[in-house]
């Protein structure tokens, strides 16, 4: 009879666990409750068979249940006294509120000319777009070129609605010009698909930089140890001469600007994939996530120089020196700094508005490079 109720129990067990684990994985809280439950049936089966048995005398055995049940009980609630304490500590997710830098706020960032603009176009203003990191760029362009007025960023002719959304813009033919890093193989594929060529006019300079937790010891690390930590070759921040913690690596989503120029930092290797939660849809969630109290110690992530120093002016995290150079105006316009490169307005080869050709022109003038080197981007004269 004691027997049958050993199988009852242990197949009770098992079904408990397995709809357990169900339960937390759905839940979202399966990281450790997962390896938390799996562990607790394997004991509680062992035990049952010793049990059974009778490979132990019952008073050790007793002594065994006990010492089971208090460790599954106090690692539980370790665990969740834990994860109270980091929730109730304030989180910073970053959001960049981009009205700062409209073209006419009332104390907007944008930047100024010291003179009165050499072109100006008031009819037929081209439809601008482009990259939530270089609208301050164009938005001070607007600011010295177009009529004062309201320019709402999500309708109207200077919209931001970031690079993915740009592109698309720019082929259906709903955006003059757009500013942008270069575009993703998607990108490329869908002007084909659609009959249009890309023009690209380099407007400036900037570095695409990895960060990590301002605790994090690391501050250096070389183009091949990053690309190793991204092909999943180098997994651990001791190997670099950090803490021996796994490392956290973020990236983003499928054609946006900074996983565009990730991805061809990579040169064809191939790139881990990864976890859902560590794949961030949102420019700034990228840099809160890294600057997470819970991701202290092991997460990376990356984007460009000015949105991180001066767009979030998130002190929680720090850009990497890359090669032992780090990213300022002086390496980027040096090239001195590895991870430096163009940024572009990018038009339709056929679009030959007289206002697009005529803006085209104007920004890489002295008086629109000024306004590059103002905002905090290096100018490419």
């Amino acid at each position: 009879m004691k027997h049958v109720l050993y199988v009852i129990l242990v197949v009770f067990a098992l079904f408990a666990g397995f709809c357990g684990v169900i339960i937390v994985s759905l839940a979202g809280i399966g990281k450790f409750y997962v390896p938390y439950i799996s562990v607790g049936i394997v004991t509680l089966l062992i035990c049952v068979y010793l049990n059974m048995f009778h490979i132990i005398p019952p008073k050790k055995m007793k002594m065994i249940w006990l010492i089971f049940g208090s460790l599954m009980l106090a690692s539980c609630a370790i665990h969740e006294v834990r994860s109270a304490y980091d929730r109730s500590i304030p989180r910073m997710r970053q959001s960049v509120d981009l009205s700062l830098y409209a073209p006419f706020g009332e104390h907007t960032l944008a930047a100024k000319l010291d003179s009165t603009s050499t072109l100006r176009i008031d009819t037929n203003l081209p439809l601008l777009d482009g990259a939530t990191a270089l609208y301050p760029v164009y938005s001070a362009f607007a600011r010295a070129v177009y009529p004062e007025k309201d320019y709402p960023r999500y309708a109207g002719e200077v919209r931001c609605n970031n690079t993915i959304w740009a592109y698309k813009r720019l082929i259906n033919r709903e955006a003059d010009i757009i500013f942008v890093a270069p575009p993703s193989e998607a990108q490329l594929k869908m002007a084909e698909e659609a009959g249009v060529l890309f023009n690209y006019t380099p407007i400036g300079k900037e570095a695409f930089v990895f960060f990590v937790n301002a605790h994090n010891p690391v501050d250096d690390l070389t183009v091949a140890q990053l690309q190793d930590i991204y092909t999943g070759k180098i997994a651990n921040w001791q190997a670099l001469g950090g803490r021996g913690e796994i490392i956290r690596a973020f990236q983003r989503n499928e054609n946006s600007g900074s996983q565009t120029a990730f991805v061809r930092f990579m040169q064809g290797k191939t790139i881990m994939k990864p976890p859902k939660e560590d794949l961030i849809g949102g420019m700034g969630g990228i840099v809160s996530q890294t600057a997470d109290y819970a991701n202290y110690g092991n997460s990376i992530g990356f984007s460009f120089r000015f949105y991180v120093n001066e767009m979030t002016q998130n002190n929680q995290v720090k850009i990497l020196k890359v090669n032992g150079v780090y990213p300022d105006m002086e390496t980027i316009s040096n090239g001195d700094y590895p991870l430096a490169s163009q940024f572009f307005a990018v038009t339709l080869a056929d679009n030959k508005k007289p206002e697009v050709t005529a803006l085209l022109k104007w920004m890489v003038s002295e008086q629109g490079q000024s306004l590059v080197e103002k905002t905090g981007y290096c100018p490419i004269r």
